[in-house]
């Protein structure tokens, strides 16, 4: 197996574990515990240099030569142009691909991301937040929807690493603050989404190794506290 993926089950993970089980090529797990601060192994660090997973080793890169890389958006990228697989070839296509893979990286990701953990993680109930965040999330679910209502994927007519990345983020929307009943054509799109086989081996990777609903302060502390913003050489 030239691949090697260090990856945790959490939304960037998953996009990246549901496009390698879409592609059928084999690849390594290696797990990276964010709970215990295995990401900030200084070994880790040398491949994911922002500290955070999913991370790609490929000893196989583009030149022969291998390659590491990080950022979930440009693993699914680059994964999608080495295989010929869930990217267009014309420009019009690809760059409608790249755009909406854009959008999930710079908005539904972070945006989702606060809103789960103000509901979920947070150490005290903050109303400023949890509204501020659950509002900025059903706005996104909307620009999802009418996207929906226009082709029926993400991205246009077929499906691509695009509906791949947003998908993962979308799935625990009772986590954001949202009520997705009033997205139909998510909800179309979410419920094909999840029957495809691939999808549910993807979502299945380090299943054993899911946390909790409840996190123990230690973990807070390495998770979202003091641990992520120590200086490291």
């Amino acid at each position: 197996m030239s691949i090697e993926l260090y990856t945790w089950p959490t939304p960037n993970g998953h996009k990246v574990h549901i496009l390698l089980e879409e592609l059928a090529v084999p690849y390594a797990v290696v797990p990276v515990d964010i709970v215990t601060g295995e990401q900030f192994a200084p070994d880790f660090l040398k491949i994911s240099p922002n500290n955070k997973m999913p991370a790609l080793v490929d000893s196989d890169g583009p030149d022969g030569q291998p390659i590491t890389m990080f950022e979930s958006g440009a693993i699914m990228i680059y994964l999608a142009e080495k295989f010929g697989r869930f990217i267009p070839g014309d420009a019009r296509g690809r760059y409608s691909v790249l755009q909406w893979v854009m959008f999930q990286m710079a908005s539904i990701g972070p945006m989702l991301g606060q809103a789960q953990h103000f509901f979920q993680y947070a150490p005290e109930a903050n109303d400023y937040a949890r509204n501020r965040y659950s509002k900025e999330a059903a706005r996104l679910y909307g620009v999802v929807d009418r996207r929906l209502a226009e082709s029926p994927y993400i991205a246009g007519e077929e499906y691509s690493i695009a509906d791949m990345a947003v998908w993962p983020w979308m799935k625990f929307s009772h986590y954001q603050g949202v009520e997705r009943d009033g997205f139909p054509n998510f909800l179309r799109w979410y419920d094909e989404i999840k029957e495809r086989p691939a999808v549910r081996r993807g979502m299945d990777v380090l299943k054993d190794k899911r946390r909790k609903h409840t996190i123990s302060d230690d973990a807070k502390t390495i998770l979202f506290g003091d641990r992520q913003y120590e200086r490291r050489e």
